[in-house]
C-alpha cells in the first residue's frame, strides 16, 4: 500500500507533535480539523509523498536482504507483529486511546480492510516467485488506476477528470519504459499467473485505499485504520505461511534482522500512519498517483546498494513519470 494498503513505521503523522507528552487523548480528538479532497495537493503533502515514496523504495531492497534470513510471508507476518506492538505502546504512552471502535462504526470496514491488506501481500509475494521482479512491480503499481477508478465512482469530489486520466496513463507509461528490460527479459512459464498475481495485489492495494476514503475509516484516526490492518493481517499472514509451504526456520544474521526492523518499525508503522493521513485529507487518487514513483526509487536504491544495473531509457522514465505527476496535481482552472 502501499502500503495499505500501503496504504509499515517512521516519523510521526504531523498532528502528533502538537499533542502535550502527558494528555490523554481519544482517536476523536486527533480527526483532521479539515478534510480537502478536490484540489491540488499543497507543497507539505507534496514532501510528504516523496518521503514515503523513498522509504517504500528502500523497502524492496530491505525485503530482498530480510528473505536471505526470513521467508517471504512469514515476515510479512512478523512486520506486522512488530509494527502492532509498536503502535499500541506508542498510544498507550502517549495516552491516545483507541476505542472509538465500539461506537464509530469503523469495525465492519476495518476488519475488512485488514482483511484486504493480507490478502495484498500473500499475492504480492507468490506472484513476485512466479515471475520477475521487474514485471511483478510494473503490475502491482498499476495500483493507482484501480485507485483512481474506486474514487471516481465512490468518492464525492474525487472524479477522474480527463487531465488525471491522461496523467496517470503517461506517468504508467513512464514506469513500463523503466522496467522495458524486464518486460523483454524471459520470465518462465508460470510468468503470466505471477503478473496476474501481482496486478491483483496492486488491485487489492487500490481497494484499501479507495475503502478508508469511501467508509467511516476516513474520518477515524489514522492510528486506529492501521491498527486494524496489522492486527487482522499479522494472524492471517501467519497462518498462510506454513499453508503456502515455508518453513519458519530463520536465520537471524545482522541484515535480515535489520530488515525487518526496517519494515516492522519504519514501512508498516510510521509511513503506514502518515499514509493514512494523508489520505484523510486529501484527493485519494491524486494522492495513490505519487505511488508511481515509488518503484523508480527502488531501482535507485538496488543500483546504489545492490548493485543493480539501471535501464539505458531510465532518464527517459523520470522525465515521463514527472510529467504525468504533474498533470494529475495540477489545479483545475478557475473558469
Amino acid at each position: 500500500m502501499r502500503a495499505a494498503s500501503g496504504l509499515d513505521g517512521e516519523a510521526a503523522a504531523p498532528q502528533f507533535a502538537a499533542m502535550p507528552d502527558h494528555t490523554p487523548m481519544t482517536t476523536a480528538s486527533m480527526k483532521p480539523a479539515s478534510m480537502k479532497t478536490a484540489g491540488a495537493l499543497p507543497p507539505q503533502a507534496v514532501g510528504l509523498m516523496l518521503v514515503l515514496c523513498l522509504v517504500w523504495g528502500l523497502n524492496l531492497v530491505a525485503i530482498k536482504l530480510g528473505n536471505a534470513g526470513i521467508p517471504p510471508v512469514l515476515q510479512a507476518g512478523l512486520r506486522s507483529v512488530v509494527a502492532a506492538l509498536l503502535l499500541l505502546g506508542w498510544c498507550r504512552w502517549r495516552g491516545i486511546r483507541l476505542d472509538d471502535w465500539r461506537r464509530g462504526g469503523t469495525l465492519w470496514p476495518g476488519m475488512l480492510a485488514g482483511l484486504i491488506f493480507g490478502l495484498e501481500f500473500i499475492a504480492l509475494f507468490i506472484g513476485v516467485g512466479l515471475t520477475t521482479a521487474s514485471r511483478g512491480v510494473v503490475f502491482l503499481y498499476g495500483a493507482p488506476f484501480f485507485v483512481a477508478l474506486g474514487a471516481h465512482w465512490l468518492i464525492p469530489g474525487d472524479g477522474l477528470t480527463r487531465a488525471k486520466a491522461v496523467g496517470l496513463l503517461v506517468a504508467f507509461g513512464g514506469l513500463l519504459l523503466a522496467f522495458a528490460e524486464g518486460l523483454r527479459a524471459p520470465a518462465g512459464d508460470a510468468a503470466l499467473l505471477g503478473d496476474a498475481l501481482c496486478l491483483l495485489a496492486g488491485a487489492l492495494w487500490g481497494a484499501t485505499t479507495v475503502l478508508v476514503k469511501a467508509s467511516r475509516l476516513g474520518s477515524a484516526s489514522p492510528l486506529l485504520v492501521l491498527l486494524y490492518q496489522l492486527v487482522v493481517s499479522a494472524p492471517l499472514l501467519l497462518i498462510a505461511s506454513p499453508l503456502l509451504g515455508e518453513s519458519w526456520w530463520i536465520a537471524p544474521g545482522p541484515l535480515a534482522v535489520g530488515a525487518l526492523l526496517y519494515q516492522g518499525v519504519v514501512i508498516a508503522g510510521i509511513s503506514y500512519a502518515t499514509w493514512f493521513w494523508l489520505v484523510s485529507r486529501h484527493s485519494a487518487s491524486r494522492l495513490a498517483a505519487f505511488s508511481v514513483l515509488t518503484p523508480i526509487f527502488g531501482v535507485l536504491a538496488g543500483w546504489a546498494l545492490l548493485g543493480d544495473r539501471l535501464g539505458s531509457l531510465f532518464g527517459a522514465a523520470v522525465v515521463l513519470v514527472a510529467l504525468g505527476l504533474w498533470l494529475v496535481n495540477r489545479p483545475a482552472p478557475t473558469p
